[in-house]
């Protein structure tokens, strides 16, 4: 069934021009968001937790220009089966790629941090023509293997390496090139053991830990990757250092650090992030709030 809808559906769709593939993404927002409400309630409760001082005509206004965005977001990333590196470089743009260039000339290898917003896809297909540094992700395999093995060739088409969640540690024991590794820092660590709590949009939030210890262990640079919008479509990647030296930093400084920035994005433009996740379905275990507090009693 899944190659069925990739060659019936998917691939004419990557193929289509630009203005009707936002037709179709407008009448999917339509039967997604007032019609079958994909996700509404996860939606809604996400938000509303996220912004409990928000009037509810706030929310449904957010609410609704996150489908609009959710659903071309959806044809963007089917666009990508088909998308020539001619209209990659024009529709995305890495637009201060020399704040690597110290580290590249140090051999430095670096982290980048970000997170579920705007468009990753356009990210992954277009961000190796702009570095120096071999561009690399983590990513978490597809149950199905026809469709992982079809998103694996469109985002590394153009440069980027993907690392399964597995083999991450393996990859940064190799040390043997220049990298530049970009983690999303805010999916629920369900089954992560080593996790940081802190606040994030006004609630208890679990963050994965993998940045900040990879970073410190190899003393790696930690830089914030901000995508944002400039037009329907069309999306500019930033760049901002935050640890030049991250063997100097305490404990959950990294960590407290990049999700701050992710945070800022989000209420700034809050219809940009993935508010279908289920972002806190992890709560702090007992044993957790015991750790906590003898910490807390130490310090």
């Amino acid at each position: 069934m899944a190659a069925i809808f990739y060659y019936l559906f998917v691939k004419p769709v990557s193929l289509l021009p630009l203005g009707l593939t936002y037709i179709i993404s407008d009448i999917s927002c339509f039967i997604i968001y007032r019609v079958v409400g994909y996700r509404k309630k996860v939606v809604t409760t996400n938000l509303k937790n996220s912004f409990p001082n928000m009037s509810e005509k706030e929310i449904r206004e957010i609410r609704k220009k996150f489908y609009s965005h959710f659903t071309d977001f959806l044809f963007e990333s089917f666009r990508n089966f088909s998308i020539t590196e001619e209209e990659t470089l024009a529709r995305f743009k890495v637009v201060n790629p020399e704040i690597l260039k110290p580290f590249a000339d140090a051999n430095r290898s670096v982290i980048i941090v970000g997170g579920h917003y705007n468009n990753w896809e356009m990210l992954a297909v277009g961000i190796d023509h702009y570095i120096e540094h071999q561009s690399v992700a983590i990513y978490h395999k597809l149950g199905n293997k026809f469709i992982d093995n079809k998103v694996l060739k469109s985002r590394c088409k153009f440069g980027l390496k993907l690392i399964p969640r597995p083999e991450v540690k393996k990859f940064f024991e190799q040390d043997d090139q220049l990298t530049a590794t970009i983690f999303g820092s805010d999916q629920s660590p369900s089954i992560a053991k080593k996790v940081y709590w802190t606040q994030f949009l006004n609630q208890e939030t679990a963050v994965m830990f993998g940045a900040e210890k990879f970073a410190i262990e190899k003393n790696y640079p930690v830089l914030y990757g901000g995508l944002h919008k400039v037009k329907r479509g069309y999306y500019e990647f930033k760049l901002e250092l935050l640890f030049d030296e991250p063997t100097l930093c305490k404990h959950g400084e990294i960590t407290e650090a990049h999700t701050k920035c992710l945070e800022k994005q989000i209420i700034e433009a809050p219809q940009y992030w993935l508010w279908t996740h289920k972002r806190w379905k992890r709560k702090k275990t007992a044993e957790e709030r015991l750790e906590e507090q003898a910490l807390a009693s130490k310090s």
